[in-house]
């Protein structure tokens, strides 16, 4: 059995005048509105009205007659607000203002009332607004756009005239500026009749305000001003408006502050603020310059800083003394700014190497010379600036110095030369800080480079272990009291005159030796007692490893001739094949003196001892007496007079007549009786082992010498390995091997002498080729 149901429909007849009396109700109603009077109906009836009339399919006919309402409405507006044209900006925006706000909530209480409308037909149907969106289409027609451009910019230059104000420190409505952006970002006018004009009115500001102002405040007011002119217009972009503009006012305001100025403000204060280390000023101008991508501006006058800088400090003759520490402190300010201020970016760290590379090697030779001796004050033992923690933190800053410097082999020879000194005086501060030292040369220049060095310390610890060994030596030998004087010895007895005498000695001689053979290690050689009075220590050297020293031939006293002889028969007896030459001019001595005021330890150099052993023996001495007896020539016995004669008060043990700041060929020379010094062990300046600028000159040529043989070494290599190379390719592979600085005319010069030697020889179809030869 099957059951059906029937949907049956019944349709109601409409009365003649449905539509026209329920649209007089409604449009009473929308009239009670726009006039801002109560409506005779309550909101319930008359949406009830508008549901009837949809219901029964007049909503096309309700929309339209409900639009032409609006329209006539908005256009009794546009004609109030033309008639308000002429009243000041002020009065015209407030009008502008109120009128808006109050269509705004007529067009809401209207869409209230014909809901429906939106619901079962604008909702529904294709290419047809919605109430609120007719509202603000009308608006924007009739009234700010199309049918009336003159409400529309005066609006415009009002609201630019309010922010004008604003931007002088004035006092504006806020609100209302904020209400009539609002007003025309919602008509979607904002964009097309305000934003360009207010970018355009913020440029031309801020172009002529950047002009006044960089001419007329420093770099720091100035630097200020801009950054909080970014900081109002990030303000004003979040208060008042669209999100859209905030990234454009920006931009402008940042090209025409700063980047149309960038050149000025790093010309006009950069460096000084960089000299005197103002890190806020320059964190701010690295924050406003990055915000106007004015970065690579920034690292080039920030580099040309550093070289004008470091340019000054490496080429004052005058400064010599300073420059390290004034490079220490220019490379620790940089890195200081270059992190905390330019936000640790790595073109500012390339920067600062290029720079320091650029200017330390303007002066050839020198900063290499200054920075050798820089370590050799801070390791010597006489340094107390700084703890073993600071020593090991300063030498790692020096390192990074030196690895700018292209001509590392003049550092080499003037350390080495340092080195050396520092080993044999027994000045070295500590061992462990000049190994630390060493290891860090050999991680930067390679084992090659402190191969020498190494050997330098071998050497030291090698002649402590050969002085144990002597002195063992001597203590099994039955005779060995004869090499000692005996106390009652007429060269140590004093002599009963005016003048005191100098006895009671003992006497540390380091006499250097060298042999060109097996290198030998590091550290400080123990003193071998060897009688009562005596005491002696010699370090064997490896010629390839030191400096080289002079021979100087002097008369040593019978007892420390002894010494030598006996030491140099066990040696060689020890070491066959090899030759001893002995280095006067490194030895130093103690010595037990007895003055009428006690007695006293003089620390001296071997050519001090000589002289004032010669004073065991008589009272006074002339210049010429004292050369003879000592065979010292003259330079080096001026320079040991005048520091015995003419040094400190406090250390000048002997008298010179006649009295003068010169030692001269005619002056004699006596002993101070009465020598007065607080202390008991005295020590008189070495005047030999300061350097002098003929040294350092002689240095220099050394490595230059040594230049000319690296050349051809490499030149020989490349070419034998190679056989057959162009003239640019050799020149190029040079440049590459050699770890000095080199011009090609040099190069060429070396080319050439080699060619003359037959070491090679050129091509004779191309005279550009050359060919080694066997």
């Amino acid at each position: 059995m099957k059951v059906y149901f029937l949907t049956l429909k019944f349709t109601s007849s409409l009365p003649e005048n449905f539509y026209g009396a329920t649209w007089a109700r409604l449009r009473e109603a929308i009239d009670a509105v726009h006039e801002s009077r109560p409506t005779k109906s309550n909101l319930e009836d008359l949406y009830a009205c508008v549901e009837s009339i949809c219901t029964h399919n007049l909503s096309a006919r309700l929309y339209d007659d409900l639009r032409l309402i609006c329209q006539q409405r908005v256009t009794r507006i546009a004609q109030h607000l033309t008639s308000q044209l002429s009243h000041h900006f002020d009065q015209f925006l407030t009008e502008v203002g109120s009128t808006w706000e109050q269509h705004c909530r007529q067009m809401v209480m209207i869409r209230s009332i014909f809901l429906v409308i939106d619901r079962k037909y604008t909702l529904h149907t294709a290419g047809i607004n919605s109430i609120w969106e007719v509202g603000l289409e009308l608006f924007r027609q009739h009234v700010l756009c199309d049918n009336n451009n003159a409400i529309c910019v005066k609006t415009v230059d009002g609201i630019l005239d309010l922010l004008q104000k604003e931007r002088h420190g004035e006092l504006v409505n806020s609100s209302l500026i904020k209400s009539l952006l609002r007003m025309l970002s919602d008509l979607h006018i904002y964009a097309s009749v305000f934003e360009k004009r207010f970018i355009d009115a913020t440029e031309h500001l801020y172009r002529y305000e950047g002009l006044e102002l960089i001419d007329t405040l420093d770099t720091t007011e100035y630097l200020k001003r801009a950054s909080r002119r970014l900081v109002e217009e990030e303000e004003r972009a979040s208060r008042y408006l669209d999100h859209s503009t905030r990234k454009p006012l920006i931009r402008t305001v940042e090209k025409q502050l700063l980047e149309a100025h960038v050149d000025e403000i790093l010309s006009k204060g950069f460096a000084t603020l960089l000299t005197e280390s103002r890190t806020d000023q320059l964190s701010l101008l690295f924050d406003l310059f990055q915000r106007a991508k004015a970065l690579t501006q920034l690292k080039i006058a920030f580099a040309d800083y550093i070289k004008m800088t470091g340019s000054n400090i490496v080429m004052n003759v005058s400064m010599d003394e300073q420059m390290v520490p004034e490079l220490l402190s220019l490379k620790d300010k940089v890195d200081s700014i270059s992190q905390d201020c330019f936000g640790g970016l790595e073109m500012y760290t390339f920067a600062i190497r290029e720079a320091f590379e650029s200017f330390i090697n303007k002066r050839a030779n020198k900063p290499a010379e200054m920075i050798a001796k820089f370590i050799d004050t801070r390791l010597k033992s006489g340094n107390k600036d700084c703890s073993d923690e600071e020593l090991e933190r300063l030498m790692d800053k020096v390192m990074v110095i030196f690895r700018f410097i292209h001509g590392k082999d003049v550092f080499e020879a003037f350390y080495k030369k340092d080195l050396a000194k520092r080993l044999l005086v027994g000045r070295s501060a500590s061992v462990d800080a000049e190994k630390s030292m060493l290891s860090k040369l050999k991680q930067e220049c390679g084992a090659q480079f402190t191969s020498k060095l190494e050997g330098m310390f071998k050497d030291i610890e090698i002649s402590r272990d050969i002085m144990t060994n002597f002195k063992l030596h001597l203590e099994s030998r039955s005779t060995v009291s004869h090499l000692a004087p005996k106390s009652n010895s007429p060269d140590t007895e004093p002599v009963e005159a005016s003048s005191s005498v100098v006895n009671d000695m003992e006497v540390s001689n380091e006499g250097d030796l060298a042999s060109g053979q097996k290198p030998k290690p590091s550290g400080s050689a123990p003193l071998v007692k060897v009688s009562g009075e005596v005491e002696l220590v010699v370090n064997v050297l490896t010629m390839g490893f030191w400096p080289t020293y002079p021979v100087v031939e002097v008369n040593l006293p019978k007892e420390m001739e002894q010494y030598l002889e006996c030491f140099k028969q066990f040696y060689l007896s020890k070491h066959n094949g090899r030759k001893l030459k002995w280095q006067s001019t490194l030895g130093h001595c103690n010595l037990k003196a007895r003055f009428d005021t006690g007695v006293k330890e003089l620390q001296v150099s071997l050519f001090q001892a000589l002289v004032i052993l010669l004073f065991n023996d008589g009272t006074k001495f002339t210049y010429y007496q004292v050369k003879e007896l000592t065979n010292i020539e003259d330079n080096e016995l001026i320079r040991t007079m005048q520091s015995l004669a003419l040094g400190k008060k406090e250390s000048r043990i002997l008298r010179k007549e006649p009295q003068g700041k010169e030692v001269c060929l005619t002056d004699e020379f006596s002993i101070i009786t009465n020598f007065q010094n607080k202390h008991y062990r005295i020590k008189i300046n070495q005047i030999q082992l300061k350097e002098t600028k003929l040294e350092a000159e002689t240095t220099q040529e050394q490595v230059f010498a040594d230049r000319v043989y690296q050349v051809d070494a490499a030149v020989v290599r490349i070419m034998k390995t190679r056989k057959q190379l162009s003239h640019n390719d050799l020149m190029t592979e040079l440049i590459h091997q050699l770890r000095f600085p080199v011009n090609a005319c040099d190069l060429k010069k070396r080319i050439e002498s080699l060619i003359e030697r037959e070491y090679m020889k050129r091509d004779t179809e191309n005279v550009n080729i050359y060919i080694y030869v066997a």
